[in-house]
């Protein structure tokens, strides 16, 4: 048994990603208290957000504040750390997001902590845990035991079933400052720019990815269409982003946005291997493509072999005869 911290990742306006009931959910499995982690950066968590996490098993929330920035790593790594020691947790779970990763590895050299990213699962076996995640494109399924008093877990949004817990009650809320040291100043946080919102959920959480490539010859709106119907995000290959067809922000692959939805939807994607890196862990896989031969069929647990501007149109309007 481990007590564990989670930290309580949200938007602006204090909306409680939605990854983070996952989280929860697995530390319930430590068999410790577990601690949430509020970063106070301007948005408090209301009454609602507190029974929540309540009643998915959070016994205390601690409202972290420091004397800088807590949206720079270097910053919010050494307050994580400042928190780990004050409560003893022998873990610390967050969401594979590229700001916490950073955050991770900063802990890491802070605190000596075992650091796994990108996980799928987390046990304990003969005292230690042991977290599961997939490598090599999805194509491996491996365990790596953390030998170390401290384990800093990152994993992938739609890894497990959220479910409450037997019994909750609106968690504590206690406030922890911290001074960051000189060395977390270096750095300084000159201006924020929010994204704007698009009304679709985001890329790296969505149960639900519709991706567009070289195929779409630069037009998603079929693609962004379907995606709305099924309430999904929109995604992108590597050379729709380079060619200025959708933002950057799109790109899923190894040098993009890794997912794992329950339901990846490849619209003209050829499934380079660099893309297939960022979602070959997806639950199901549905390839739309007029190359038969196409790689992504490799994968593909459903292939359609068709011209996209023929086959998405009459897919869309069948899902949306389905809802009525």
């Amino acid at each position: 048994m481990t007590d564990s911290l989670v930290l309580l990742d949200h938007t602006a306006d204090g909306t409680l990603r939605a990854p983070v009931r996952e989280l929860v959910t697995l530390a319930r499995g430590l068999g410790g208290a577990i601690h949430g982690v509020w970063a106070a950066d301007g948005a408090e968590p209301d009454a609602e957000t507190l029974a929540d996490l309540g009643a998915l098993g959070v016994s205390r929330v601690h409202r972290l504040t420091a004397d800088a920035d807590l949206h720079l790593s270097a910053v919010l790594a050494e307050a994580l750390a400042s928190l780990l020691d004050a409560t003893g947790a022998g873990a610390l779970l967050v969401t594979s997001t590229f700001e916490n990763k950073e955050v991770a590895a900063r802990l890491a050299v802070l605190t000596g902590a075992g650091v796994v990213t990108d996980a799928d699962g987390l046990v304990v076996e003969d005292g230690r845990l042991v977290a599961s995640k997939t490598v090599f494109a999805g194509t491996w399924n491996t365990r790596c035991a953390i030998t170390t008093p401290l384990a800093v877990v990152t994993f992938k949004a739609n890894s497990v079933a959220v479910s409450p817990a037997e019994s909750g009650g609106v968690p504590d809320v206690v406030d922890h400052a911290v001074a960051a040291s000189a060395a977390a100043r270096r750095v300084s946080l000159v201006e924020r720019t929010e994204r704007p919102a698009s009304g679709r959920p985001d890329l790296g959480s969505a149960h639900v990815v519709v991706a567009g490539g070289r195929g779409t010859e630069g037009d998603f709106t079929l693609v962004e269409e379907l995606a709305d119907v099924l309430g999904g995000a929109v995604g992108a290959t590597r050379v729709a982003t380079d060619e200025g067809w959708i933002g950057h922000d799109a790109q899923i692959g190894q040098t993009g946005v890794t997912i794992s939805p329950r339901l990846y939807i490849g619209v003209g994607v050829s499934g380079a291997v660099h893309h297939r890196g960022g979602m070959q862990a997806s639950g199901t896989i549905v390839a739309i493509n007029s190359d038969p031969d196409a790689p992504i069929f490799e994968i593909a647990d459903f292939g359609i072999v068709g011209d996209l501007n023929e086959v998405l149109p009459q897919l869309t309007a069948a899902l949306r005869a389905q809802q009525g």
